[in-house]
């Protein structure tokens, strides 16, 4: 007979929502990319999903004089941050948020998990989609309803598709993830088909969650957020980590209607529970972010021509290669299908995304991830790579001395963007031989 465990034991004690987690697949393969740089293997970081620019001066200035800033804040934030956002929204998208219905967290994935700790009710997920929002809601003891979206609709969900999803159990509370420019496939939503979602997320009272932090990334600088169409029932998610390059600094906003003021007060009283105030000085050095003006304008204008015409190449490259990938929009994200060659793969004892993923950082160094972590099935092949690895400061400083979108071509990213050319051409030479 096995002996009777203690109460203090950790396997018993564990709450069983987590228990056989693992780590988030991003932050994974980050360790795992260091872990095997230390044995001295030429490792080309494609996993993570980190800007590869410095945060703009004058933000990193605002943080050095404001690094004696040592008192708590308020739980929802610092008031002039608050009001600062939402003079953001209004000024970006015409938005009336008003600063009282704004929230500062250390990140936007804190205030994404806080949301679904108060709110009672399922996680509608679109697939493929970020790594963390499936987890969090698995951990708090949340239904997750997958929505499996296609290719031919840039993998968006439809309005057809939440229309139906809704029509089986109509008075059921939701929040419907809606991500875009999106993480894992870097395209977006159209304007009408925002206005569909919009149409069908009224009509059945459903909740959105608009993970717009990629939003200031818009390859073209034209994001539009739903919240222009469905403003009284849609929670705009943003931060500092993408388009401002500071992902380290932890700190993420929500902006929320009037209606959903209750949900804001149940967070902020959940918050003052868990981390308390986010970091001060942080904080402080945000305003400026928010703020704008000309030289947030041509950091951002400078930053999506790289990240633009650099998605552009690695696309068409494998393409070229037999490997279907979702047109880049926005972000730095690619969502790359390797069926054409599942026949080839085989042969080779690839059968699902990971094991292809596997062999390729195995045999070429080359770091990726597999669609299975984006809520897509195991034998799919498919995975996302991050087009990030290359020294982001060398290249911004190389895009500000040229005075035109065509000078970003192909020479340019040789130079400035090597580590990624590098790192699509291992890849294409490993894939062709499938195809051979």
């Amino acid at each position: 007979m096995a002996p009777r465990r203690r109460h203090n034991d950790p396997q018993v004690n564990l709450n069983l929502n987590v228990r056989g987690m693992a780590p988030s697949a991003t932050v994974a393969i980050n360790e795992r990319c260091e872990e095997l740089r230390k044995q001295h293997r030429r490792i080309f970081k494609l996993g993570l999903g980190q800007s590869p620019f410095p945060v703009p001066e004058v933000v990193v200035e605002k943080l050095r004089t404001n690094a004696f800033q040592k008192d708590y804040l308020p739980v929802k934030g610092l008031p002039e941050l608050r009001r600062a956002v939402a003079e953001y929204h209004r000024r970006s998208q015409g938005l009336q948020f008003t600063w009282d219905n704004v929230l500062v967290g250390p990140g936007s994935k804190e205030l994404m998990f806080l949301l679904q700790l108060v709110y009672y009710g399922d996680l509608v997920i679109p697939t493929p989609s970020w790594v963390s929002y499936a987890p969090q809601a698995r951990m708090i003891g949340r239904q997750v309803q997958w929505v499996q979206t296609r290719p031919e609709d840039d993998w968006h969900l439809t309005p057809d598709q939440l229309e139906a999803l809704c029509r089986r159990d109509p008075s059921r509370p939701r929040i419907v993830v809606l991500n875009y420019p999106g993480n894992p496939t870097g395209s977006t939503y159209s304007v009408n088909r925002l206005k569909e979602i919009a149409r069908v997320a009224r009509d059945y009272g459903v909740i959105l969650l608009s993970d717009e932090i990629y939003g200031e990334l818009h390859h073209r600088g034209q994001h539009v957020s739903i919240a222009r169409f469905y403003p009284e029932g849609t929670i705009v998610s943003g931060g500092l980590s993408k388009w401002c390059g500071a992902g380290g600094w932890r700190l993420g906003v929500f902006s929320l209607p009037p209606s959903l003021g209750w949900l804001r007060d149940a967070m902020a009283a959940a918050a003052s529970e868990t981390y308390t105030s986010t970091s001060a000085p942080i904080q402080y050095a945000a305003v400026r972010a928010f703020e704008g003006g000309l030289a947030i304008e041509r950091y951002l204008w400078h930053s999506r021509r790289v990240l633009g015409a650099l998605g552009r190449w690695c696309a068409a490259r494998l393409g070229r290669a037999g490997v279907t990938v979702a047109r880049p929009q926005g972000a730095f994200y690619l969502f790359a299908d390797f069926s054409e060659h599942r026949k080839a793969f085989r042969k080779r004892g690839i059968a699902t995304s990971d094991e292809m993923c596997a062999a390729l950082l195995d045999e070429t160094g080359v770091a990726i991830l597999p669609g299975r972590e984006f809520g897509r099935p195991p034998e799919e092949l498919t995975a996302r790579l991050a087009y990030v690895d290359f020294d982001g400061a060398r290249a911004l400083a190389a895009a500000e001395r040229q005075t035109d979108d065509t000078s970003v071509d192909e020479v340019f990213l040789q130079e400035y963007a090597g580590g990624v050319v590098e790192a699509i051409e291992t890849m294409v030479r490993w894939v062709e031989p499938a195809a051979g």
